[in-house]
């Protein structure tokens, strides 16, 4: 039977033959929350497309980059921060970040190489000790770890398997992200393009829309509404001249959706700023964007509500 992964797919989506000798494969991006893995895959395609925060737990979709250069297509899963999960929604984000674990060529485990090892980081390296697919680990904040780091990088030594290779760099900066570009590479296999070489994530933008929009929410709120927010962007009406765009911003209680909108609705109109100017940059146009506050109980309880706003448990 022939391997699927070498089936043509030059006629699906115009992606054309990769040429002899083409690596190409999927790459994990794990870790605990908030170590640099969205901007880390931002770095690597070249462009924004996860969004970033100082809050952890961001990335809740397990959210495809595509990065293709003349040797190699590497497709990024940057999947949810791994921790202890409190509620539903939780366990949705930490089983598809199991399930990514098993689907990829490569895991890139991601750490914060400025500070020692933790709890979460062993818990990480017992879910990957149990599996045969290549583990690389990548120390991230180069540029914030102190002169001597010895200490920081034997607390890690004595934790992960000393197989796995380890590469230093800064997602913020871009210092060593050539060195790791290159070494994920050579754990690639020979391979097709999977997707046209110009594409930079197989995200629809109406997802990236609604992800600009929360990102803008976690940092104007911070801890005051941190993840109990949801968007759903309704209605996308191109015109000749501006895209006009009506999103609704869930939220589970009352008293969050006083501070989404703010005294006289200022909060609102800095969000609603905010996220125009970054979605003008993704559909490279002028946008007029609207924005709802809707009330919906518990809904990170509730396994109906969570994939009505798009959230399911990856098989």
């Amino acid at each position: 039977m022939e391997d699927s992964k070498f089936i043509d797919v030059s006629d699906i989506m115009g992606v054309p033959v990769a040429p002899a000798g083409y690596k190409s494969g999927f790459v994990g991006i794990v870790g605990r929350p908030n170590v640099g893995k969205s901007t880390l895959m931002n770095q690597l395609v070249g462009q924004k497309i996860a969004i970033t925060s100082p809050v952890s737990q961001t990335t809740r979709n397990r959210l495809r980059g595509i990065l293709t250069t003349p040797e190699a297509q590497i497709i990024f899963v940057d999947t949810p921060g791994i921790h202890k999960p409190h509620h539903q929604l939780g366990k949705v984000l930490v089983q598809n970040a199991r399930t990514a674990i098993q689907s990829v060529d490569v895991v890139l485990f991601v750490v914060d190489g400025s500070v020692e090892s933790g709890g979460g980081d062993r818990y990480i390296v017992e879910i990957l000790s149990n599996t045969k697919i290549p583990v690389i680990l990548g120390m991230n904040k180069l540029d914030e770890q102190p002169s001597d780091s010895v200490l920081i990088d034997r607390t890690y030594e004595q934790i992960v398997n000393p197989e796995w290779p380890v590469v230093k760099f800064s997602a913020l900066t871009g210092e060593g992200v050539e060195s790791l570009q290159k070494l994920l590479i050579e754990h690639l296999e020979v391979g097709p393009y999977y997707y046209p070489p110009d594409l930079v994530t197989d995200q629809p933008e109406r997802f990236i829309m609604g992800e600009l929009i929360r990102e803008q929410i976690l940092l104007l709120t911070r801890e005051e509404v941190p993840h109990s927010v949801a968007i759903a962007i309704d209605i996308v009406q191109e015109e000749a001249k501006i895209t006009r765009i009506l999103a609704t911003i869930h939220v589970e209680r009352d008293s969050q959706k006083g501070i989404l909108i703010g005294k006289s609705g200022s909060m609102l109109k800095s969000i609603g700023s905010a996220a125009r100017e970054q979605i003008q940059k993704l559909i490279e146009g002028k946008v007029y964007l609207e924005l709802f506050v809707k009330v919906q109980p518990k809904w990170r309880q509730s396994r109906t509500r969570l994939a009505e706003l798009g959230y399911r448990v990856e098989e």
